[in-house]
Order: C-alpha cells, then sequence, then structure tokens
C-alpha cells in the first residue's frame, strides 16, 4: 500500500467540498500540501512516491487551488517579541545565547552519534525517580539520561502537578551525581484549568481537540486564548528558570509526537500549524523569559506515512535534535527520515518501550540517545502470561541455552535463532535483521539479551559498553 503525505481532511477538500464556497481552511490546506510536496522533491525524500507521481500530485493539487480563485491570504498577528532566526551548524544550539552548560551538552551528545549510545529512562513527574531506580537496583548501573514530565493532574495521581518542585528538586539531584536532565510535558489544553481530574483529563483535555477557530485565535498574539497558553508557558519557565539558576542544561521536549493527532497540540500541518505553535514555545522560552540553559528536541511519532515528518517542522533555526517516538519496530524508513531532516544535526528516539538492541544499532548507529518510558524498562517483573485458552494446551515455557565460552560464530547464529523460535512473552524484546559482519562479540551480546528470565534484557543493554550509563566517559 501506498501511502500519501496528504491529510484526510486534504483529500476531502481536494475532491467534493471543492464544489461547495471555498473557506480559508480549505485554502491554506491544498497550499500546505503543495509546499509540502515540494520540500519533498528538493530533500531527494521520495518515500513510498517516484518523483514523477509527486510532480503530478503537485500539478493537480494547483490546478485545484487556481479554480478557487483569488482570495485574501490569511496572517495571524504573531508575537511582536519574535527575532527572525538564524540557523547556526550542527552542534551549536540555535540559542545564540546558550549557556556554556548547554553548548557542552550539546557538543557530547554530537561526540557520541555514531560511536556510542546514551541510556535514558523516563520517570512519572509525582514518582520522581522510581524507574531509575529500579533499573539500578537490577543492573548496579543508572542510565545516562533522567527525564521527567511537568505533568498535569491533582492530587497524588502520577502525572500530578501538586509536587512540581520536588521533581526539581530531583532533577538538580540527579544532574548533581551525573545525569543528563530531559523533561516533556503533557500539557492541559489552554481552555481548561491545570490541575486536571487524574483519568478523566487525559481523554478529556491532554487528548481532546481545540476547533479550528480556537486555534486560529491561539496563534494569535494578544488574543485571549493566546494569554492563556502563555500563563502555561510562564509556569513551566518559572520551574526551568530555577534549573538555569543551578547552571543546568536541560534537553527540553515540548509538544512532544506533534505529528499525531491524539494530543491537542498535534496533527495540524501548515505555516499556522503545530509548526508555528512550537515556534510560539522557543519564543516565549528564550525570546521572553530568556532560558538558555535549554536544548531543543523536536519530535515526532511513529508509526506515520512515509515523508509526513517533514510536514510538521519547524525550521532548522529552532531545534539542536530531532527525534522521534515509537514503540513498534525501529524501521529503517524512520531512520532514513530523521537522518534527511536532521541534516548533520543529532538525532534521537525520544521515547521507546524497549532500549534498542546491539543488531539494529549496527545498521541505525547515528542516534545520540533512547528514553525508555516509565513502567516499561523491564527492570521490574514483566505481567503474568496470558492463559491459554479453554482446551488448549499450554504453551511452553522460554527456557534458558547455555553459551559456550568458544563458541563459534555459526553456534552463536544457531543459539540466537533457536531462542527467537521460542514462544516470546508478553514483553519479549523485538528481533531485527542480525548484520552479516556481526562480530563474535556482538552476537554474544545479541544471545545473552534473548536469554529468558526476569529483566535479563535489560542487564544485558546494561552490560554493554555500547550503552554509555551515568558516569561513562564520551567518546571523542
Amino acid at each position: 500500500m501506498k501511502y500519501l503525505r496528504i491529510p484526510v481532511l486534504l483529500l476531502i477538500a481536494a475532491g467534493a467540498l471543492f464544489a461547495q464556497t471555498p473557506n480559508p481552511a480549505q485554502r491554506r490546506q491544498i497550499q500546505e500540501a503543495i509546499r509540502s510536496l515540494k520540500q519533498r522533491l528538493a530533500a531527494h525524500y521520495t518515500g513510498d512516491l517516484p518523483p514523477d507521481q509527486i510532480q503530478q500530485r503537485i500539478d493537480q493539487l494547483q490546478h485545484e487551488l487556481d479554480q478557487l480563485g483569488p482570495a485574501p491570504p490569511f496572517t495571524p498577528r504573531l508575537s511582536a517579541s519574535r527575532p527572525t532566526p538564524i540557523t547556526p551548524p550542527p552542534c551549536v544550539p540555535v540559542n545564540p545565547n546558550a549557556t556554556p552548560e548547554a553548548r557542552a551538552l550539546l557538543q557530547e551528545i554530537c561526540d557520541v552519534s555514531g560511536k556510542a549510545i546514551l541510556t535514558g529512562q523516563h520517570n512519572y513527574p509525582n514518582e520522581r525517580n522510581l524507574d531509575t531506580e529500579a533499573i539500578h537496583a537490577l543492573t548496579g548501573k543508572y542510565p545516562a539520561i533522567w527525564g521527567s514530565d511537568f505533568g498535569f493532574t491533582s492530587g497524588e495521581d502520577q502525572d500530578a502537578i501538586t509536587h512540581r518542585d520536588l521533581m526539581i528538586q530531583e532533577a538538580k539531584r540527579q544532574y548533581a551525581a551525573g545525569s543528563i536532565v530531559y523533561l516533556c510535558w503533557h500539557m492541559m489544553r489552554p481552555t481548561d484549568d491545570e490541575p486536571g481530574q487524574p483519568g478523566a483529563s487525559w481523554s478529556g483535555s491532554v487528548q481532546a481537540k481545540l476547533t479550528d477557530d480556537q486555534w486560529l485565535e491561539l496563534i494569535t498574539s494578544d488574543s485571549p486564548l493566546h494569554q492563556r497558553w502563555e500563563k502555561y508557558m510562564d509556569t513551566a519557565a518559572g520551574y526551568l528558570q530555577q534549573l538555569q539558576d543551578a547552571h543546568i542544561p536541560v534537553l527540553f521536549r515540548p509538544m512532544h509526537e506533534n505529528n499525531g493527532s491524539f494530543f491537542w497540540w498535534g496533527g495540524r500541518p501548515g505555516p499556522y500549524g503545530t509548526a508555528e505553535l512550537y515556534r510560539e514555545v522557543y519564543n516565549r522560552m528564550v525570546n521572553v523569559h530568556h532560558l538558555n540553559n535549554l536544548i531543543w528536541v523536536w519530535n515526532q511519532n511513529g508509526p506515520a506515512p512515509g515523508g509526513q515528518f517533514y510536514d510538521f517542522y519547524p525550521g532548522p533555526q529552532y531545534c539542536d535534535i530531532v527525534s522521534y517516538d515509537n514503540y513498534r519496530t525501529l524501521d529503517d524508513r524512520y531512520y532514513q527520515e530523521i537522518l534527511t531532516i536532521a541534516n548533520g544535526k543529532p538525532i534521537a528516539l525520544g521515547e521507546v518501550g524497549t532500549p534498542p538492541p546491539p543488531e539494529l544499532l549496527a545498521a541505525q548507529p547515528k542516534w545520540a540517545f533512547y528514553m525508555t518510558w516509565a513502567g516499561m524498562s523491564g527492570a521490574t517483573p514483566p505481567f503474568p502470561r496470558a492463559a491459554a485458552p479453554a482446551g488448549d494446551s499450554p504453551e511452553p515455557e522460554p527456557h534458558s541455552i547455555p553459551i559456550p565460552d568458544n563458541a563459534t560464530p555459526d553456534q552463536l547464529r544457531a543459539i540466537i535463532q533457536e531462542l527467537e523460535q521460542q514462544t516470546p512473552g508478553p514483553y519479549h524484546p523485538p528481533f531485527y535483521p542480525i548484520p552479516a559482519a556481526a562480530t563474535p562479540d556482538m552476537l554474544r551480546r545479541i544471545a545473552q539479551r534473548l536469554e529468558p528470565g526476569p529483566g535479563n534484557a535489560l542487564k544485558a543493554i546494561y552490560d554493554d559498553p555500547y550503552y554509555l550509563k551515568r558516569g561513562d566517559p564520551i567518546p571523542k
């Protein structure tokens, strides 16, 4: 099946709805699709369509746009304080006033790319270090990156904002111990007041929608909704300022997974869509609050149609690191697309369910870091295996296979194949092709990762020197 990067709403607008009276939203959708397809051709990223078919689609959309006739351009009033940014070279922060600590952090991440990968673990804001400590209890090592969230709920829920001050204190403690600090925010809609209610506000606000009219009001400076949104930004800025005052750089990943339509901020392509709000976040934090300790991590979500990430890119002037999240298989096409967009900037796996294994990193060596989501590291016992349906024989439990110290490459490959053929448990690591040129050391590490047993896959990762932990030297 071939995927088009044109949103479903645009395809509808390009068809039957064009017979009706056009509206500005229809016009903007077609204009953005044309711009996006042209960008795709210019970047030589064809994805699932050959160049001639992309050009045919551009011509078709241009014809449909011409049929709509002339219209006054829509230009929202953007923040007056936003200067025109410049695009620095890769590994130089996009904020020209970045602190020395932020500059050093970005350089370290650049140094890692292609030589190793930084381990990372997310912790819910009201649990602070629960998952990080679980990894240490299992492996005796700490991940290189400690991650958390500004939260959105009330009370003592795991996502509660009640103790944001303690989350910031934990960030300071982690940095003092040698960890890199990494923050995101599952933010309430600006139409709603925080804190939200545990359970209800996830679908009722964080994953709810804004109307098109509300969105245009949101990105229009000095509108009431924009001002409400600014107050949210100002709240987070106060906490980030505490970290700046302590000389702590932060990997900041705002409006994450923003190509997806499952968060209120996401799924709006075009010059006045999601990318514009990301630019407004940058402007508010950098040019209003002068937060110079932030390294800006732009983030997408997979699986996604080929080439879709381009639709949401705010421009190289607004991000230091290009990343995406994926809880399924880390297909090579996403790696190639992220590399193309990054154009020399470091790339990262913003969220994953399991650490990327050695055989994958052999084929995708540029990932500089990964972040395992809270509760998914494998440091705690997995859920019980599902019971066999009535009348069926229970599936055999996976069993360990001894790995001889002097095993040959062929023997190691046979062991790996046998381990992969065993019935996987609910959190069995994903399988990826093993490189033909894999060394005996890599084959042994792959086999060790596949060995059954609570936490064994994670222990194998944390024993692997390619995966950098807290305190490990950064390769040069």
